[in-house]
């Protein structure tokens, strides 16, 4: 009989991703509610020691496979590797981060057991009479969230966006069991071969990462006020985003869009300026702990997620804004 909620612990030189912790809590909330236990997977060579980290994360058992052909993700490896441990242990449900890894992954793993996918979603929930993973995604283009549910296969599996789930608060006292598979790799598994791994010198602003963001809609007008919000995230210490007509516009680069196409965060702190609340960007922003809204259109659904609204011109409040706030640091900075 299927049990117990099984999580991808996904690993880049050995160290444990942040999407893997998160889908820990995650799966800690749902595996309450069904009375089972949480379980990590971590493939890879030489992660032994990683295995207590993802207790101390929520993990119950920690089951890994330690091979050298795991040393860098492969497709047929991990795919070989993750399979043969469904199979074994027969998990209730099975998450993944829909990350590159993720995503290249969990469909092979699925398609080779027989089961179904819900990629990309936003929500988890445990469904009160059929004890069902209800799994919710935006689909056609984000018009609607549909929620989609796997009745007559096992495992249940999803993958779900990175900073959408929140961790649990690292725990180093807890306990759990740890078991490692062997699993015996041929030839016929290393179709491909890595001949060299370059790096990229640069890293890349990680708005998943910042407690505060001030984000820019097409309500900016253009590019340039892009500095003008930055000016206010630079006073409170964090990072500039947008939603995705800014981003299709070339006013600012990819990696800071917010939304379904781009990145979902979870801020102490999101400022939504000129941004008229599409259901494409709140399903990206409406995690954060507290949304400041600032629009002219008094009506624009954005102020129907925020906590604060300020109906007026962004370019008129934002200013005044930064230099309220400067004073506010500079007269506690004097005490």
């Amino acid at each position: 009989m299927s049990k117990d909620i099984y999580v991808l612990m996904e690993q880049r030189d050995g160290e444990i991703a942040k999407v893997g912790i998160e889908l820990l809590g995650e799966a800690s909330r749902l595996a309450a509610e069904l009375n089972q236990k949480v379980v990590a997977v971590v493939l890879g060579s030489n992660i032994k020691d990683r295995a207590q980290k993802c207790i101390e994360y929520g993990a119950d058992k920690v089951i890994y496979v330690d091979a050298p052909e795991l040393a860098e993700y492969l497709t047929e490896p991990y795919t070989k590797a993750f399979t043969q441990i469904t199979r074994d242990f027969d998990p209730e449900i099975v998450l993944f981060g829909a990350t590159s890894i993720g995503r290249d992954l969990a469909p092979r793993v699925s398609a080779r057991v027989h089961t179904g996918l819900t990629a990309d979603c936003t929500s988890l929930a445990i469904a009160e009479d059929t004890k069902l993973l209800m799994m919710t995604r935006p689909a056609f283009g984000g018009n609607i969230m549909a929620t989609i549910v796997c009745k007559n296969h096992r495992p249940q599996m999803a993958t779900v966006r990175p900073g959408v789930m929140k961790s649990l608060a690292r725990d180093v006292a807890r306990t759990g069991e740890i078991i490692e598979v062997k699993v015996e790799f041929t030839a016929k598994d290393s179709i491909v071969k890595i001949r060299e791994i370059v790096k990229e010198t640069h890293k890349a602003t990680d708005i998943t990462e910042a407690k505060y963001l001030v984000s820019g809609g097409r309500g900016i007008g253009s590019p340039d006020f892009f500095n003008t919000l930055k000016e206010l995230a630079d006073v409170l210490g964090g990072e500039i985003s947008s939603s995705r007509a800014n981003v299709d516009a070339g006013w600012i680069d990819r990696s800071r869009q917010v939304g379904q196409t781009g990145k979902t965060v979870r801020p102490d702190l999101y400022m939504a300026c000129g941004i008229s609340g599409a259901i494409q960007h709140v399903a990206g922003m409406e995690g954060a702990e507290f949304i400041v809204a600032i629009n002219k259109n008094d009506t624009a659904p954005i102020f129907d997620v925020a906590d604060i609204g300020i109906v007026g011109d962004v370019k008129i409040i934002i200013p005044k804004l930064t230099e309220a706030v400067k004073k506010i640091k500079a007269e506690k900075a004097a005490q």
